[in-house]
């Protein structure tokens, strides 16, 4: 049976690991699943190598750090290190934000290599559509060797400051990816619960988006305030700039919801609401406040546990070695590769972002799971006529989102993990 799982993993569909009790599920949405695990879990093994307990845990292996340990001299060896380099100076390069640069290095030319080979497939009778859909086995063995040669860049410093640049870019640029698909996440839950009050008449739906609206707003205004209250009004110093930018935000969240409600904009997006700027005016406020938080100035900037009023001797109060803010940031980022995974609907924004450009409007979008059209795959020589396997190929005419942009994607997500977790090389 486990020999039976391990090569329906290296099959040519990533559902094809999917066992017979689940839904049929279209291959070119179980695929994006699998990548963004891949992500995932990478952002995991990241996690736990900032965490304290992992870096003492470590050093109190016998068999790993000890003087005598094979191990430190293997990488005394291939790193050129110093014969006389002690014991805990070879362990902690396993681990800390050295081993983030190199995790997160090896994911993103994992992603940016499949971005170059998946570039201008249109189908899936493509020969391509096979290494993207298919191989997980060999793939993950592939990520993982990268991962672990990029352990034996030299260290000494010059791969770190070159490297930290092409990161500020990559995390910028996914920052403006985040933005389009949260806005795009806006106007499919307004476009939602429009139809749902449409179809049924009932003013339940009315009045859940305009709590849900109301409420928005409440947390940007509170985002606002507090961000004056803590970051901005200081007795020991004028935090000039953090006035200046809390002022442009706020004045940036009125000017979208005035432009969300006129008449010119409401005919060229007829879907349009105030949902969707209260939704972007959270999200602002929350990279206001991400800024903020990593500005080295401690007088403008307090940090969330002296806010919260919390004794960093009384115990740890940043799990794994994370701040809040740095969670707070992992958790978008975790919410926009899911969102990104498993949106198939196409918008004027989303549609054009990842190459998706069927003509349909908000709210049409595609079912990630559907017994009958597993139902219709199977019958069409899918892969559904495997037992155990209820995936069929959506892509034969064509490919439901662009494979090249959405690696692309995944490699700023990649440099995104790595400017948070290292607090943006604070």
């Amino acid at each position: 049976m486990c020999i039976g799982a391990l090569a329906c993993c290296c099959a040519s569909t990533a559902a094809s690991c999917c066992c017979a009790a689940c839904p049929s599920c279209k291959s070119s949405s179980s695929s994006r699943l699998m990548y963004g695990l891949l992500l995932v879990t990478g952002a995991i093994v990241c996690i736990l190598m900032v965490a304290p307990s992992v870096q003492t845990g470590l050093s109190n292996i016998p068999f790993l750090c000890a003087d005598d340990s094979d191990l430190v001299a293997f990488i005394r060896e291939q790193l050129n290190l110093p014969p006389d380099t002690s014991t805990q100076a070879v362990c902690s390069l396993l681990v800390g934000y050295q081993a983030v640069y190199r995790v997160c290095f090896g994911m993103t030319c994992f992603f940016l290599v499949l971005s170059l080979i998946m570039i201008c497939v249109k189908s899936s009778k493509d020969p391509r559509s096979g290494i993207q859909n298919g191989f997980w086995f060999f793939k993950v063995l592939i990520l993982v060797a990268i991962i672990v040669g990029a352990f034996f860049i030299p260290q000494n410093g010059k791969f770190e400051r070159v490297w930290r640049y092409f990161g500020m870019v990559g995390a910028f640029l996914f920052i403006l990816i985040q933005l389009i698909l949260i806005v795009d996440f806006a106007h499919s839950w307004n476009e939602s619960w429009k139809e749902k009050m449409d179809e049924s008449e009932s003013k339940g739906w009315f009045c859940a988006l305009m709590s849900s609206t109301i409420f928005l707003y409440m947390v940007a205004i509170t985002g606002i305030v507090l961000c004056y209250i803590f970051y901005a009004i200081q007795p020991n110093a004028s935090c000039g700039l953090h006035k200046f930018f809390i002022s442009f935000n706020l004045v940036s969240c009125v000017g979208i919801t005035i432009l969300s409600i006129l008449p010119f904009i409401q005919e060229v997006v007829p879907h349009s609401g105030i949902l969707q700027p209260a939704v972007i005016s959270v999200y602002s406020i929350y990279l206001l406040w991400s800024a903020m938080s990593s500005n080295p100035d401690t007088d403008c900037n307090p940090g969330l546990e002296k806010i919260l009023h919390l004794n960093s001797s009384a115990g740890n109060v940043q799990p794994l070695g994370l701040s809040g803010e740095d969670w707070i940031g992992m958790l978008v980022l975790l919410f926009c590769v899911v969102y990104a995974s498993i949106r198939t609907a196409t918008t004027s924004n989303v549609g054009k972002l990842t190459g998706n450009n069927d003509g349909k409007d908000y709210g049409s979008g595609e079912v990630l799971l559907d017994d009958a059209a597993g139902d219709k795959g199977a019958s069409a020589g899918g892969d559904s006529d495997k037992e155990g396997q209820n995936v069929y190929d959506d892509e034969e005419d064509a490919v439901s989102y662009s494979y090249s942009f959405f690696h692309f994607m995944l490699a700023l997500a990649s440099c995104y993990i790595m400017m948070t977790l290292t607090n943006w090389f604070e």
